[in-house]
């Protein structure tokens, strides 16, 4: 079982902030137009997703059983942030934002995600939070940012996802520790806490925001030219982590997440057909007016090179 006092002075000595980065240094150039063109929506996507992670850490702070827990989840929170940050500076430096340095509106699928986030992400049983968290972890870093540093040459952008990576395969190491410590716990009271917490409401928000944001970012990343081994690899890496751990097995939502995302990465199973795209379609059509004005948190995004 993981020290967890010992892992978060590993997270407080290992701490970085973007003034340590040169962002005018050699490399911008090697962003061609065309590259640009294709990068910039899925780099929108990245900042935008570091921003639901960071979210889904907020949340867990206030749940997480251990106060050495609690505070290594409220780093995480800021490392997510600060991960967007990067992101957007990479943007910037690579005139992807416009002359006053905008970040991009989010696409609809995942302005729902940070509105059910914020609605329910602090409800939602610990359990289910905490199993969905290393999902999105493993395929992010397993496939999403392996892709992006395949097709960027630029050496500032590799040293910055070198010092991203650095913090999410802490992240990772945590998630799944979490996990089995939650999962030690008796059989009942897991079955309890997660019945117990999910209402109707917040189940029908899961698959109305998740599903389709999961799906549609899948076939956009594949479409870009990602192989879908890789997308298949990130996501058994999720499953194979888990099913080493004595106790993460005993945690209903594992099963669950495990499933989907077997079904995700299998593009001709009957999921995508009959609910996967279907919702895609569905959620298109969502008036943006509807959701009102996007979070106040949201705008801690920046891609001023302040220190953290």
């Amino acid at each position: 079982m993981t020290d967890f006092a010992a892992m978060l002075q590993t997270i407080k000595d290992k701490q970085w902030s973007l003034a340590d980065i040169d962002w005018d240094a050699p490399g911008a150039e090697t962003m061609t137009d065309e590259l640009r063109a294709k990068m910039r929506p899925f780099m929108a996507d990245l900042v935008w997703i570091e921003h639901i992670g960071a979210r889904g850490f907020a949340s867990l702070a206030r749940k997480a059983p251990t106060p050495e827990i609690q505070e290594i989840y409220r780093y995480f929170h800021a490392e997510e942030q600060k991960h967007a940050n990067a992101e957007l500076a990479l943007m910037k430096r690579w005139g992807m934002l416009d002359e006053n340095g905008a970040m991009p509106e989010p696409n609809i699928n995942v302005r729902l995600a940070i509105k059910v986030l914020d609605d329910f992400g602090d409800t939602l049983p610990l359990t289910g939070l905490a199993t969905l968290i290393p999902l999105l972890e493993c395929a992010l870093d397993g496939a999403l940012v392996k892709f992006l540093l395949e097709e960027v040459t630029d050496p500032v952008c590799h040293q910055v996802f070198k010092h991203i990576n650095s913090d999410e395969s802490r992240h990772i190491t945590v998630d799944f520790q979490v996990l089995e410590l939650i999962g030690a716990g008796p059989r009942h009271k897991l079955l309890i806490e997660t019945i117990g917490n999910l209402k109707p409401q917040v189940i029908i928000g899961l698959i109305v925001v998740f599903v389709p944001l999961i799906n549609k970012m899948r076939d956009n990343i594949v479409a870009m030219g990602l192989p879908e081994n890789k997308l298949y690899n990130a996501v058994k890496r999720f499953a194979s982590v888990g099913s080493r751990g004595e106790h993460t097995k005993r945690i209903p939502a594992y099963h669950v997440l495990k499933a989907q995302a077997a079904m995700v990465v299998d593009r001709s199973h009957a999921y995508h057909k009959y609910l996967a795209d279907p919702m895609v379609k569905l959620t298109s059509k969502i008036p943006r007016r509807l959701l009102g004005k996007p979070q106040s948190w949201t705008e801690e995004i920046t891609h001023e090179p302040v220190a953290s």
